[in-house]
């Protein structure tokens, strides 16, 4: 028996806790950015200065590779919940290695797209 914690369906709760809680830590720092566009031009060109750091740009890749993981995660966990199982090694297990490469494409293309 496989200890639950070692299990991919555990990574991929985690996964889709990790990315939920990333996300809600984001959103402040969009909604200053958008009352930054609000008060003018020259308040929001300090911060879009800011956003051309590489490290602001790393941060960005990271968040989108979790935003990536917690839609993936997300839709995994609705399909679980509104599907019946036929079997307990069903190959919806197998998603969690394709919502996660799903997510790593997804970043690498905004990558590519930042760089």
């Amino acid at each position: 028996m496989k200890p639950v914690r070692n299990h991919k369906a555990y990574w991929a709760f985690i996964g889709h806790r990790v990315s939920g809680l990333a996300l809600a830590v984001f959103l402040p720092f969009h909604f200053l950015a958008l009352g930054l566009a609000l008060e003018g031009a020259a308040p929001l060109d300090g911060f879009l200065k800011f956003a051309e750091l590489p490290l602001v740009k790393v941060a960005e890749w990271g968040l989108v590779i979790f935003l990536g993981l917690h839609l993936a995660f997300g839709i995994r966990l609705l399909v679980l919940e509104f599907f019946p199982w036929r079997a307990t090694n069903d190959a919806r297990l197998s998603w969690v290695g394709w919502g996660t490469g799903l997510a790593m494409l997804v970043g690498v293309v905004f990558l590519m797209g930042v760089f």
